[in-house]
C-alpha cells in the first residue's frame, strides 16, 4: 500500500523540486506519484521503450514480453505488419556512452545492434524501426 494525499499532491503540483513552501519552510514530504507510477507499472507488468528522431523523443508503454514488431504496432499498425528489423540500444548503454547529439558514440562503441522479429523489447530500450 502506498499512502497518498490527493489534496497534498494538488497543492504542491506546481512546486519546483526542493523548493521551500510558500511560508519559507522546507517541504519535508515528497510526492508519492513517482512511487505510484513505478509500482503500478510493476503490478500491471508494463515496461516502456523510446523512439527518437532529430526533433522529438517519444516514450511508449507496452506489456512486458512483447516482441519488437508488437511494440512497433503501438506506434502504427504498419510497423507491426511490415516489420523487417530494428536498431536497438539499451538505456544504460546510451546513458553511459552518448556524449553528443545523435547515436554516433553508441554506434562507435558497437552497442547499437540490429534485432529481428523475435527480439523481446527490454525496459528502457531505444528503438529505431527500419
Amino acid at each position: 500500500m502506498i499512502p497518498i494525499s490527493v489534496e497534498w499532491e494538488a497543492l504542491h503540483a506546481d512546486d519546483a523540486p526542493d523548493a521551500p513552501a510558500a511560508d519559507g519552510a522546507a517541504v519535508a514530504t515528497k510526492s508519492s506519484l513517482p512511487r505510484v507510477i513505478t509500482e503500478g507499472f510493476k503490478c500491471l507488468d508494463l515496461i516502456y521503450f523510446f523512439t527518437a528522431g532529430d526533433k522529438e523523443v517519444r516514450c511508449w508503454t507496452i506489456p512486458k514480453g512483447w516482441t519488437a514488431p508488437q511494440a512497433g504496432g503501438v506506434i502504427h499498425s504498419d510497423m507491426e505488419n511490415f516489420f523487417v528489423k530494428a536498431e536497438v540500444v539499451g538505456w544504460e548503454d546510451f546513458k553511459t556512452l552518448q556524449k553528443s547529439k545523435g547515436m554516433s558514440d553508441v554506434k562507435a562503441a558497437g552497442k547499437f545492434r540490429m534485432e529481428g522479429k523475435s527480439y523481446i523489447v527490454q525496459d528502457g530500450d531505444i528503438i529505431h524501426y527500419m
